[in-house]
């Protein structure tokens, strides 16, 4: 099997290199590796202590953020090296102040993990969430480096709990703890012979939360929201555009919306801007002091969107038309309910929302339009339903501290 996963990720560095020229994605990903060991074969931490923390993109980033942030209130001894996966992730955060040092991570070879741990000399690593790279994974086992897994989610049907998924399972156990966001998850591990488990639940309760204390200002939001109804709609897709313009476009509903992309795509704006019949601004255009006098804002940035929902009475959060919905809890801290297309039901949070009432799943744009109208006309549904969607951030909050005091209070950080 590992001659299989070894020239699978020669193949895959390959397939990259050849689609650099044609892809802004590959481009980066290949580009930010190029001679990566040359530019870092000075690195030095001095008498600190490195922690490596390794987030596959942005998303898994914003769990890991809350452990970062405790590391880094706990004084300077620690040295924290943060690594990415995706450009996704490293293109937005590689100026990240909290982090000593942000790169990629090479691509997982043999060669290239033997050499980044004896470059960069981690005394604790952690990976967030769905991080399993076999060569890095054993590379700190052999060395004997603590080795954490975070915010991880399982599921049955993956790899691990298969007949034929030893090999991946073997993996886990070389974690020297795994902190699991559910009960559930924590079954499935034990089903499968690894012991060395706790359910801390998830740390993005924990970002969300702290981003609701300490919101930046938007003033062009603030201007253009006034004291009407606002929809937010965060993270969308050309699915989602089609039914948010459409209601917009063909209703009454006394409503205003803005819209913050998932990519920002120059041609999918221009096509809302064109089909959307009500007045139109896009955020690039307005200057910040001045009246936002339209019905539909389009966010043609990013970095906005957790402080964005809090000028919004609703929540339309995007994906749920396609492999899934994005982040629900951004706006959920802020006390508005939340609206997704139907393919939820791997996200737990999602799920516990949609039964608790915080949460609106809609198949299509009838049942969209349907409930939207129901939130708008009826304020006593709309404020349970934010209520509910608060109190579940507020309950859940905790992970972060519960891991911090488990990877720092070891003898291997002493």
């Amino acid at each position: 099997m590992i001659i299989i996963y070894n020239t699978a990720i020669y193949f895959y560095r390959i397939i990259l290199r050849v689609l650099a020229p044609f892809n802004k994605k590959a481009y980066l990903w290949t580009a930010g590796r190029k001679n990566f060991f040359s530019r870092w074969e000075n690195f030095d931490a001095g008498e600190r202590k490195v922690i490596w923390i390794h987030c596959s993109s942005l998303g898994e980033f914003e769990q890991g953020r809350p452990l970062i942030e405790r590391i880094g209130e706990a004084g300077s001894h620690y040295f924290i090296l943060l690594t990415f996966f995706s450009p996704s992730g490293y293109e937005i955060r590689k100026n990240y102040t909290l982090a000593d040092a942000v790169c990629y991570l090479p691509d997982d070879t043999p060669a290239n993990a033997e050499k980044f741990i004896r470059v960069f000399k981690p005394d604790i690593a952690v990976f967030v969430k769905y991080e399993f790279w076999h060569n890095y994974i054993s590379e700190l086992h052999k060395k004997n480096i603590p080795l954490y897994l975070v915010s991880a989610n399982f599921r049955p049907g993956q790899i691990f709990f298969r007949w034929y998924g030893k090999w991946f399972t073997k993996m886990l156990r070389m974690f020297n703890h795994i902190f699991v966001q559910s009960e559930a998850s924590l079954d499935l591990l034990k089903s499968a012979g690894i012991r060395q488990v706790t359910v801390a639940g998830d740390t993005r309760f924990d970002r969300v939360h702290a981003i609701s204390n300490s919101i930046t200002p938007i003033p062009v939001a603030d201007s253009f929201s006034g004291n009407r109804f606002t929809i937010i709609a965060g993270s969308t897709w050309p699915a989602d555009h089609n039914l948010l313009i459409r209601l917009i476009n063909e209703t009454g509903l006394d409503v205003k919306l803005i819209i913050a992309p998932h990519e920002i795509d120059e041609n999918e704006i221009k096509r809302m801007m064109s089909q959307n019949t009500k007045k139109k601004v896009r955020y690039s255009d307005v200057t910040d002091g001045d009246p936002v006098e339209a019905d539909v804002l389009i966010i043609d940035n990013i970095g906005m969107l957790s402080s964005l929902y809090a000028y919004g009475r609703m929540a339309y959060i995007g994906g749920g038309f396609g492999k899934g919905i994005h982040n629900i809890l951004e706006a959920c801290t802020f006390c508005i309910p939340v609206i997704f297309g139907p393919n939820y039901k791997k996200f737990r949070e999602a799920r516990e929302l949609v039964n608790a009432g915080g949460a609106f799943p809609v198949s299509n744009y009838d049942e969209f339009l349907a409930v939207v109208a129901e939130l708008v006309d009826n304020e006593e549904l709309l404020e349970k339903a934010g209520s509910t969607s608060c109190d579940y951030v507020k309950r859940n909050t905790g992970a972060s501290r519960l891991i911090y005091e488990k990877i720092l209070r070891t003898k291997h950080a002493e």
